[in-house]
């Protein structure tokens, strides 16, 4: 019997530039915002689902409530989306 050709090839992978993993935090980028984020702590109910949904680590949360660290925050409103009492609002921002 003849010996079957493995008919797959191999894949070359270009290398692609990356950054550096966890550098978030040595790049204030909030300068690149144009829509602020703001919590109405009156309403916050401190569950920190927008601290988890937010992809530049920018809220913390506390006894106080949620806190947006404006260093960091890139205005991407993905917590105002998340927000299940609605607490979080924004508005332009003012440069």
């Amino acid at each position: 019997m003849a010996q079957k050709k493995d008919k797959t090839k191999e894949i070359k992978v270009p290398k692609v530039p990356h950054s550096k993993c966890d550098t978030a935090k040595e790049n204030k980028t909030g300068s690149w915002r144009d829509q602020r984020p703001s919590i109405d702590l009156s309403k916050c109910i401190k569950c920190a689902q927008c601290a988890l949904h937010c992809p530049d680590g920018a809220i913390e949360v506390d006894e106080t409530g949620a806190h947006i660290n404006y260093d960091y925050c890139k205005g991407c409103l993905i917590c105002e989306r998340i927000c299940p009492v609605k607490c979080i609002t924004h508005k332009k921002e003012e440069k």
